[in-house]
């Protein structure tokens, strides 16, 4: 059963990034890109998740288990260290320069774009490469 919600979360999860817009680097590009034609529509796209994610974590708040009967493990760290900036400002470079972010990219993979394929490519190396770092 497990499986079967995996599968199909995954799929809903990839057809939104379809439907939305966002496994379209260009759409992307045009999103981040303030100082000339900027497309506000992905604004709304990430206000609709922000908000149905907010509702999802206040109800697993509340339980101690999933749906699927998995003990309910949400994130407790609290603060801000040089990692996690370090981190996010390399994701923010990433998606800017490439127009697409893990999920829409795996998202292009599957549409055979060859942009994605490099950009999954060059992120496999990367997570490779930071495990490699970390086991040092």
């Amino acid at each position: 059963m497990a499986f079967i919600s995996a599968l199909l979360s995954g799929l809903v999860f990839g057809l939104g990034l379809i439907v939305s817009g966002m496994a379209n680097p260009a759409k992307v590009l045009g999103f981040l890109d303030l100082g000339g034609l900027w497309d506000p529509s992905l604004a709304f796209v990430m206000g609709g998740a922000i908000a149905v994610g907010a509702v999802a974590f206040a109800v697993a708040k509340r339980r101690s288990t999933s749906l699927l009967g998995a003990p309910m493990r949400l994130p407790n760290a609290r603060h801000i260290d040089r990692r996690l900036v370090l981190g996010s400002l390399l994701f923010g470079v990433g998606w800017g320069v490439a127009g697409f972010c893990p999920g829409p990219a795996l998202v292009g993979v599957g549409m055979g774009l060859a942009k994605a394929m490099a950009f999954v490519a060059a992120m496999l190396v990367g997570m490779g490469l930071f495990a490699w770092l970390e086991r040092r």
